[in-house]
């Protein structure tokens, strides 16, 4: 657990199972949201109606930000792919040997956490600029302006970092504590424990996305 199949593409290093479990996650994604949306009907169906709790689950959230509907497509996007990529790490993908590893969540991959986090920054930076301008980040030239413009920047350093650690930290400690079950009982005491790691890969896509909440509306909001 921890290693992965790495190769190349020219001279670029490659983990192909992150590759291959990041594309699958994001077919899943792509699939559901295609089958459900393609015939919308004005008395929705069982899935259509859980496809509208989802997004009253979202523009819930985004009640409270300033043009909250305006980023349902990035903060729904990255809650969906995030826990479908948690999921990967679960049964059957565990079954699947390869070369070195297995089919982990690719969310267990630092390159992925951090591609995801530097994708909330750049979205929220953008927010900040066309809301404010140059404002968003120029504080004066006063020693307090200056200091608050210095934080401001290294609060910029830190909120991705602090995004892809957590999430992948706590994806890789929960498919290693599933790996050392499935080695010491190998039939029924793993399953409590995976059931609890699918409610973990909930949580840990609630939070990137809340937190993704809280930095855009910092972005956008007067008070910041």
């Amino acid at each position: 657990m921890g290693e992965h199949w790495a190769g190349y593409i020219g001279s670029l290093h490659v983990h192909w199972d992150t590759l291959i479990t990041m594309w699958f996650a994001m077919a899943v994604v792509i699939l559901l949201s295609f089958c459900i949306s393609r015939n919308l009907q004005i008395k929705p169906g069982k899935a259509q109606t859980v496809a509208e709790s989802i997004l009253k689950f979202f523009t819930g959230n985004l009640s409270e930000v300033k043009n909250g509907n305006t980023h349902i497509p990035i903060v729904a996007s990255l809650f969906l792919f995030i826990f479908a990529a948690n999921l990967m790490g679960q049964l059957p993908l565990r079954l699947i040997h390869l070369k070195t590893g297995e089919l982990a969540s690719p969310t267990n991959d630092l390159n992925l956490t951090a591609a995801l986090a530097i994708i909330v920054l750049i979205y929220y930076l953008f927010q900040g600029f066309k809301e404010k301008g140059f404002r968003f980040l120029y504080h004066g030239l006063s020693i307090t302006g200056i200091i608050t413009t210095l934080v401001d920047i290294l609060e910029m350093i830190t909120r991705p970092l602090s995004l892809a650690l957590r999430l992948f930290a706590n994806i890789l400690a929960g498919e290693i504590l599933v790996s050392v079950v499935l080695g010491m009982f190998a039939i029924a005491a793993p399953v409590p424990v995976m059931l609890f790691e699918i409610f973990v890969a909930f949580i840990q896509a609630f939070v990137f996305m809340m937190l993704t909440i809280a930095y855009i509306t910092s972005s956008v909001s007067e008070e910041h």
